[in-house]
């Protein structure tokens, strides 16, 4: 399956990547295994009509495990009442909160690093 994601959308599906992995942590006290990792990235790739290699899934996924801790602690992300304002319609990040948009520019930003 070819790369077909251009950068915004791969700091999108890093960001989703990154809050799965908190909401994992708020709710089971352990962070997610890999296979509900890639899991959650074929939602969102589903849900946004994305398509992608598998050596890209599994770098943002690595990523993501690698991120998560630090914008836990950053954000103070540590229980599941914190996550609720992150999204809206389900499982979809709120694009316009505030905590979503700092998620995103660490994302940016650490993407950009290993561009």
């Amino acid at each position: 399956m070819p790369n077909t994601l251009n950068e915004d959308d791969r700091c999108e599906l890093l960001c989703y990547l990154i809050v799965a992995e908190l909401v994992a942590m708020a709710r089971t006290g352990e962070w997610l295994r890999t296979d509900h990792l890639v899991e959650s990235g074929r939602i969102w790739c589903n849900a946004n009509g994305a398509r992608f290699d598998w050596q890209e899934r599994i770098s943002l996924g690595q990523i993501a495990a690698e991120l998560a801790p630090l914008v836990r602690e950053t954000f103070g992300l540590t229980r599941e009442p914190s996550l609720v304002p992150l999204f809206v319609d389900g499982w979809m990040l709120d694009r316009e909160s505030p905590v979503v948009c700092d998620i995103h520019e660490v994302c940016s930003r650490r993407l950009a690093s290993s561009a």
